[in-house]
C-alpha cells in the first residue's frame, strides 16, 4: 500500500471518527467543533473531560498516532519491537499498533494487570 493511499484510508476513518466525537461531545454537553479542531485539540478537550475510558477515546489517540508514525516514516512498525507488522493485521484494522507476538503478550500483561487491580 502506498503512503499516499495509506494517508487517504486514515482520513476517511477520521472523518467518521470526527462524526462520532461530535456526537459524544453533545451526549456530554462539552463545547467541541470536532470537524474544526486538530485531533491534538479534541484529545485534550477528551481528557478534560474525563472520556479517556471511552473506545473513541482509544481509537482517536490510535489515529492521532498513525498519521504520526506516516509522517516520520514508522507506519506499520510494532510500536514495541519495531518490527513490521504484519499486512494482514493492518488490513484488518489500520491503526494496529503492535506485531502479534507484541499485542499477544501486551494483552496478557494488560489483563495480569486488571487482575491486580481489583
Amino acid at each position: 500500500m502506498s503512503r499516499s493511499h495509506i494517508r487517504h484510508e486514515l482520513s476517511k476513518l477520521e472523518s467518521c471518527l470526527r462524526k462520532e466525537i461530535g456526537e459524544l461531545a453533545n451526549k456530554h454537553q462539552i463545547k467541541l467543533e470536532s470537524e474544526q479542531s486538530s485531533l491534538c485539540e479534541i484529545i485534550e478537550v477528551l481528557t478534560q473531560a474525563k472520556l479517556c475510558d471511552e473506545p473513541l477515546f482509544c481509537r482517536l489517540t490510535k489515529l492521532d498516532a498513525a498519521f504520526c508514525q506516516l509522517d516520520i516514516g514508522l507506519y506499520g512498525l510494532c510500536a514495541d519491537c519495531e518490527n513490521k507488522i504484519e499486512p494482514e493485521r493492518l488490513a484488518w484494522n489500520m491503526l494496529e499498533q503492535r506485531c502479534a507476538e507484541c499485542a499477544e503478550t501486551y494483552e496478557h500483561q494488560h489483563r495480569q494487570e486488571l487482575r491486580l487491580n481489583h
